[in-house]
């Protein structure tokens, strides 16, 4: 995949922009609050139509506008593509392929795969299992976008089961009950599903993610990643059961995958809480680079690489190490220092007060 040319109207401060990306790697620099995260969110915005800062869908819409609009042209495995995504406050915009309207967010999945590395992604290890899940959930449809269905279902699912927990006032009436059997085999068969498709990603990650966090810290060290589901020994229909007072009482599901946990450990310890400052951002980038190997070897393609202003949370060793090691394929990196040493991109952009000069 490579991307070619980014048109924005009116998406966060950008009235209008256009800019044109190398088939290699391509600078953003510029002060801090000029705009270039801005334009890696509308790159990440046309893979996945969400922001990966986490913004609300009318935050993405400059002040003032109506709506926004974010185009881009590019080429993937031979042939011409052209995604075109409007949106709106109210969550109705229109998207397009190639000049087809798609009926379904779920339709766009795979059109754009990106990778995307940010200073927040620390979270991946010093956060809450919330972020790991997410981490994992999000390589899996990368990989395989017919697997967004699980999470959707599953989050379908949950919200019908608590509503009907908290409905029941804590008390197990046959009505009550006779619901929830047939919610509690729902969430079987679906986070049965999910948790065994996490459980095999993370087999495949494991030894990606030894070799990515070798690279990246410069020194060896046993990592390992293990998935953390201790209902998978009775299975999910028995784990269920043997807390429903409690999620009765509660009015909340208390077992299953939204609940489950990928343990990192460096060295046999906690990565979360042992390791330090520095082990834990090489472990940040190794999680990130592992997921865009697995992903490349699944799909034949690499995403498209979005480093944003990464290099102002690394010192020089594993700023020059994440540099050496880029996988092949097109990359955007954003720097408010200007460019680390080892960077030699093909297009510069500098951006100051919502102006884009090429450079």
């Amino acid at each position: 995949m490579h991307l070619q040319r980014l048109w924005l109207t009116d998406f966060r401060s950008y009235s209008t922009a256009e800019l044109q990306f190398a088939p290699g790697l391509t600078a953003l620099l510029g002060a801090n609050g000029q705009g270039k995260t801005n334009i890696m969110e509308a790159v990440g915005y046309l893979a996945t139509l969400s922001s990966f800062r986490g913004a609300p869908t009318e935050a993405l819409i400059r002040r003032g506008a109506g709506s926004a609009v974010v185009r881009a042209e590019g080429e993937r495995e031979g042939r011409s593509l052209l995604i075109e995504a409007e949106i709106t406050a109210s969550g109705r915009g229109r998207v397009q392929v190639n000049k087809q309207r798609l009926a379904r967010t779920r339709d766009l999945l795979g059109a754009l795969r990106v990778s995307v590395f940010a200073p927040d992604d620390l979270e991946l290890v010093k956060g809450g299992p919330a972020e790991r899940r997410r981490y994992l959930d999000e390589t899996l449809v990368a990989r395989k976008t017919s697997l967004d269905v699980l999470r959707t279902d599953l989050d379908r699912i949950l919200r019908q089961r608590n509503a009907l927990l908290k409905q029941s006032g804590g008390r197990l009436s046959a009505e009550v009950e006779a619901t929830l059997m047939v919610w509690d085999a729902k969430l079987v068969d679906v986070g049965e599903a999910l948790a065994d498709a996490r459980a095999a990603l993370i087999e495949e990650l494991a030894p990606v993610l030894r070799s990515s966090y070798d690279h990246v810290a410069g020194q060896s060290a046993h990592v390992d990643a293990v998935y953390d589901a201790p209902w998978r020994e009775s299975g999910l229909g028995a784990a269920l059961g043997a807390v429903r007072r409690d999620e009765l009482r509660r009015g909340t599901s208390l077992v299953g995958p939204h609940r489950d946990e990928l343990q990192l450990t460096i060295d046999g310890m906690p990565a979360r809480t042992h390791a330090s400052q520095g082990e834990q951002r090489s472990l940040a980038l190794a999680l990130r680079l592992a997921a865009h190997q697995v992903v490349t070897d699944s799909t034949g393609t690499p995403p498209i690489l979005l480093l944003d202003d990464v290099f102002s949370e690394l010192d020089p060793d594993r700023s020059w190490a994440l540099l050496a090691h880029l996988p092949a394929g097109q990359t955007l990196l954003s720097s408010a220092t200007g460019l680390p040493p080892g960077a030699n991109p093909e297009q510069i952009f500098r951006i100051e007060d919502g102006t884009i000069r090429p450079s």
